[in-house]
């Protein structure tokens, strides 16, 4: 085998750690401390809600409510249940604890993030999730893994040291992230012990020569005393570390959260965590039938806001809750029209939350809006592409600089303000030059207008998506000064169906749904 399969496969470094009982897969480097932002110790905790997780049912658009009971009457939520949010927005009644983090500048969320063309495989998606690559667009790398590449390419040589003791991430459960996976080598170990950890014995027998066996054998022997040396890190900040809040020990969340925050606590440099919640495919029995506030996806929800409430409560009483930031992410949502099985089948955006003291509190993005006639095929239209999301992280979290972000995920991505100085909190939503938007006729049968005030010069690119969120074509783009516009678009190629039409700009993006009758 090769030197570069060998360390892709990553045979002799997958031998999972027990702590607390949890098993812990050690994604290394422990360089991030330095790697990512300089003497910063700051910390991203990914929340992987694995399946696919029916925003529509997260986070109710009030507005379009009507509309929600005619495309999902056996799943809505009735609206007496609904937990108060914002104006325009109710959550799911099981998310009191992620209420209470809002309600104290502790959490934001983004609308309708997903990707353009969207793949419904959960393969596929959560491959492009986790690679951050584009829906035509097939990596090998991870979206962290090709970022520490640009700083660390010769890593795992050389580490740890008395500089870099640590693993560079640590995912807790039975998956092991792909997010960390490099250029040629996976930054990523696994750590096996029960509770307190055992050292793996080093003797192998045989010489280190320079032939294939010996070279070989040398890779094993380097890479069972990296092991040994991030257990012992491991296993030292987890006996010194602490909890003070109360997690919920039948919450397997909150579990894997709990082993975070003590190993926070505990002086690990460790800068990245995954932790995973599975069971969001909820394609059958989503909800009770006769009581759509409970079932499997109330259960999750219920599981997920106890689980961040009691982890932000916990590195606040620590005094750590400034250097973490936490973030969720589901490889799509679901349809908005519910199936005959009292649940959703897989969709496209959904809305995505983050954590922590140091974001915008705010909710960023518009409601995703319904249509009266809703196809069975149609998704929640995107609003913000997830490596949007990432390059704004890399940014503002880890100070990465456009150039490396550029070279780690696209050109084109538009900065979005998740993240703010932990001193100071901004209530204002995003702004948009766009003030005011209106599509006529509507329905349409071969043409349409869209009318457009805009309040600052600006670059807009008008563009046509149909329900799955492929960008049919682009409309026009343009600069506009301010004043009113009136962009007329032919409808002459587009079958009979629902369709979104997007206006974006560098700073936002509006959208309105467009029907076409013929």
């Amino acid at each position: 085998m090769k030197r570069r399969k060998f360390l892709q496969s990553g045979s002799i470094l997958t031998l999972p750690l027990m702590l607390g009982g949890m098993e812990v897969s050690a994604l290394t480097n422990s360089g991030l401390f330095n790697i990512i932002n300089g003497d910063s110790d700051k910390v991203l905790v990914l929340i992987q809600l694995n399946g696919g997780n029916d925003g529509l049912n997260t986070v109710i658009p009030l507005d379009q409510y009507d509309r929600l009971v005619n495309a999902r009457p056996n799943v809505i939520i009735p609206e007496n249940s609904i937990l108060p949010f914002t104006e325009t927005n109710g959550l799911h009644p099981n998310l009191g604890g992620m209420k209470a983090l809002y309600d104290d500048a502790r959490m934001s969320l983004v609308q309708g993030v997903g990707y353009p063309d969207q793949n419904r495989s959960h393969f596929r998606s959560t491959d492009i999730w986790t690679t951050g690559s584009s829906s035509d667009e097939f990596l090998t790398s991870g979206w962290l893994g090709r970022f520490m590449n640009l700083r660390y390419p010769g890593y795992p040589e050389g580490y740890p040291d008395d500089e870099n003791p640590d693993p560079f991430a640590i995912t807790l459960g039975y998956i092991v992230s792909e997010t960390c996976q490099g250029i040629s080598s996976n930054y990523s170990i696994a750590l096996n012990n029960p509770e307190e950890l055992t050292q793996i014995e080093e003797t192998i027998e045989g010489s280190e020569d320079s032939t294939c066996y010996g070279i070989e054998l040398k890779f094993i022997r380097d890479s069972i005393k990296q092991t040994n040396a991030y257990s012992e890190s491991v296993s030292t900040a987890y006996d010194q570390g602490n909890n003070i809040a109360v997690y919920d020990e039948n919450n397997p969340l909150a579990r894997q959260l709990k082993i975070v925050a003590k190993l926070i606590s505990g002086g690990s440099k460790t800068k990245i965590y995954v932790v995973s919640l599975g069971g969001f495919d909820t394609h059958a029995e989503q909800v009770v039938d006769g009581d759509t506030t409970t079932g499997i996806h109330a259960d999750l929800l219920k599981t997920l806001s106890d689980a961040a409430y009691s982890f932000q409560k916990d590195l606040k009483i620590l005094g750590c809750e400034e250097r973490v930031l936490s973030m969720t992410f589901s490889e799509f949502g679901r349809r908005i029209a519910s199936n005959f099985s009292n649940g959703t089948d897989h969709g496209s955006a959904a809305p995505l939350f983050i954590f922590g003291k140091c974001i915008n509190p705010n909710i960023i993005g518009d409601n995703p809006e319904i249509a009266e006639t809703v196809d069975s095929q149609e998704g929640v239209a995107m609003q913000y592409d997830f490596r949007s999301i990432y390059a704004s992280v890399l940014k503002d979290w880890f100070d990465a600089s456009e150039e490396e972000i550029r070279d780690v995920l696209y050109d084109n991505f538009q900065y979005i303000p998740i993240i703010q100085s932990c001193s100071s909190v901004n209530t204002e939503e995003t702004s948009f030059e766009v003030e005011d938007i209106k599509i006529y006729p509507n329905p349409a049968t071969h043409f349409t207008n869209v009318e457009l005030a805009v309040t600052s010069e600006t670059l807009i690119r008008i563009s046509i998506f149909d329900v799955l969120g492929h960008q049919v074509r682009v409309v026009s783009e343009r600069s506009y000064s301010a004043g009113n516009y009136q962009v007329a678009i032919d409808l002459s190629d587009l079958v009979s169906g629902n369709y979104v039409i997007e206006m974006k700009s560098s700073t936002g993006r509006k959208a309105k749904i467009l029907s076409v009758a013929k």
